[in-house]
């Protein structure tokens, strides 16, 4: 098994050349947000990734979280883990300055979210709901609301959830049971939530539910959804801790993969009704909700671009250990590394990671542009753009997941398929990637329908037009020429399918729907391909620096040309999929299963 090293030259690259670092540092109230501070906190982060969560991984995994009355014990080392955590500030690190975080930009926070995320996914799903709950309120609730909770959660010593999912409503919200009943200034809230992630804990001192639940008088489907802050103990005026509320974990859940987190049955009510307090308005729960949910969207795409980069720092060091066979042109004793198809497995797990990570930075620097850009129209922009690739980085990142972390397992061979070697973990964890916070075909679908047929393609073909730029611009330099004609292809054919969805959707909106997962991974791949062309160009022109890493450089070059060859020409078939394929979905009658 390997330990995770972060890796951070990997990361400052991407952060400097993709996601603009240099450019955020410029904007109102980032201007702290350096390059020698952002390598300070990569650095630091880097140490605590590698020498505390890391070594809990595996350990944590085998262990798995306990229930028993109500109460979960987390697996030996976790709840330490998580107290040295808050103490260096790290779960505090993301959040704005207002309640005691480092209101640092995006684009610094989120390499250093991709170490908590490859060191130990389970562990940090805990600060990934926390913080989405955070950012709720604090766009939602009440002065008093962000008062009395924000400043425990940003520090840690409170952690957050998000209640959505109940037995009999998945991604189907409208069919939320759950009750609130007004009693005063609160409500007694009544129902059961499954699914929910780091629910009960040994490592808070209390714990802030965000639940979806229903009025009396609330009109039916989603429009009938309030939002309700539920704590585990009810909280005093003056921030002490109260008399615990009537809600209970009554179960956990045996799951295929990130056994270190509690995924948690929530009960609410069962003695008369839990007591919480209205976030907003009545009856616009959902849409609050989707300030939580679209952070951990981004969040989850994020996990995709970690828990690959974890998988294939250990099928790489064991490709570089082990001795089997003659690998051709190749000493004798070689490891199989030096193994043609090895070699073509390996990097195409790095080129894709590099393409997802470029993709992740990407977004994160115009979530930075959108928040603080003293020009209002650049701003809303940067917006657009953001909610175009929100649901590329959520569903194609945990798509390759998937496939990444299953070839860091062949290379592995026979030992892959044990638990002991620690790879089989990654593909177990990665798995619930393209499900939880909305499945591959709600990003899907999101993306289709909301994104791309409501505008009539205006946000996509302003990308388009900047990877057109791009391609002119490496068609007429000799050494870059081999990005051009895969780029200018990959997004002429994203181009037809954008052109198709806007003309099918209207009359033919189950079509678009049967289509939307292949249109994804085409935008994926066309986007992802760009992306790592500029890294390549950037790459190119560091290679003429005096100081320059030749090794590190060659490699970005290298593996962009494995993208353009091997990964960008499957952007023709899901071309084909989502243009020609739909059609055949659609007609396909049940009965034929």
């Amino acid at each position: 098994m390997t330990d995770y090293n972060a890796p951070v030259q990997d990361m400052l690259f991407a952060m400097r050349e993709i996601g603009d670092l240099g450019a955020v540092s410029s904007l109102p109230g980032f201007e702290d947000a350096t390059d020698d501070l952002a390598t300070a906190i990569l650095d630091e982060a880097a140490k605590f990734a590698g020498g505390v969560l890391s070594p809990l991984n595996h350990s944590a995994d085998r262990q798995g979280c306990r229930w028993k009355d109500g109460v979960v014990t987390t697996p030996d080392g976790i709840k330490d883990a998580y107290r040295a955590f808050c103490e260096n500030g790290w779960n505090a690190m993301p959040a704005g300055v207002d309640y005691g975080g480092q209101g640092l930009p995006s684009i610094v926070s989120t390499p250093v979210l991709e170490m908590w995320k490859a060191s130990n996914m389970a562990f940090s799903l805990c600060q990934m709901l926390t913080l989405g709950a955070v950012a709720a309120i604090d766009h939602h609730g009440s002065d008093e609301q962000k008062a009395l909770y924000l400043p425990k959660m940003v520090e840690g010593v409170w952690t957050g959830t998000m209640n959505l999912t109940e037995p009999q409503a998945g991604s189907d919200l409208a069919a939320v049971r759950t009750r609130a009943t007004p009693e005063g200034d609160a409500y007694r809230i009544t129902g059961t939530k499954i699914f929910i992630t780091w629910g009960e804990n040994d490592v808070a001192e209390n714990i802030v539910h965000l639940v979806l639940a229903r009025l009396p008088d609330a009109p039916p489907g989603v429009k009938g959804i309030s939002l309700f802050l539920v704590p585990k103990f009810l909280v005093n005026a003056d921030g002490s801790l109260g008399a615990r509320n009537d809600l209970v974990c009554s179960s956990i859940e045996h799951k295929l993969g990130i056994h270190g987190s509690p995924t948690a049955v929530m009960s609410f009510g069962d003695n008369g009704g839990a007591l919480g307090t209205l976030i907003g308005e009545p009856n616009r729960g959902l849409e609050y909700m989707f300030t939580m949910m679209n952070h951990a969207r981004l969040n989850v795409g994020l996990e995709g671009v970690a828990i690959s980069e974890r998988a294939f720092q250990q099928a790489r060091d064991y490709a570089r250990q082990r001795v089997q066979g003659r690998p051709l042109n190749a000493p004798a004793g070689a490891p199989i590394a030096y193994h043609p198809d090895v070699r073509r497995m390996l990097l195409d797990m790095k080129s894709r990671i590099e393409a997802m990570r470029a993709l992740a930075y990407f977004t994160a620097g115009r979530m930075d542009v959108a928040h603080a850009h003293a020009d209002a129209a650049t701003r809303k922009s940067a917006q657009t753009l953001v909610n175009l690739l929100t649901p590329i980085v959520k569903g194609w990142c945990t798509e390759n997941a998937i496939q990444i972390t299953s070839t860091g397992v062949q290379v592995h061979g026979g030992v892959g398929f044990v638990e002991e070697t620690g790879a089989a973990q990654h593909f177990r964890d990665a798995r619930i990637t393209t499900i939880y916070e909305g499945t591959t075909a709600i990003q899907a679908n999101d993306l289709v329908g909301r994104k791309i047929a409501k505008d009539g393609g205006e946000a996509m073909a302003a990308l388009l037009a900047d990877i057109h730029a791009s391609a002119a611009k490496w068609r007429a330099d000799a050494r870059l020429a081999f990005l051009a004609a895969p780029v200018e292809q990959g997004a002429a054919w994203l181009a037809e399918a954008v052109g198709w969805v806007v003309k099918t959707n209207g009359p033919s909106p189950d079509l678009v729907a049967a289509a939307a997962v292949p249109f994804l991974h085409l935008a994926g791949t066309v986007v992802g391909g760009w992306l790592i062309g500029r890294q390549a160009e950037a790459a190119l022109a560091g290679l003429g620096q005096p100081d320059a890493d030749a090794a590190f450089l060659n490699g970005k070059i290298a593996t962009a040309r494995h993208y353009v060859d091997h990964v960008l020409p499957h952007a023709g078939a899901y071309r084909q999929a989502a243009t020609a394929g739909a059609q055949g979905v659609a007609a396909f009658d049940q009965a034929w299963l």
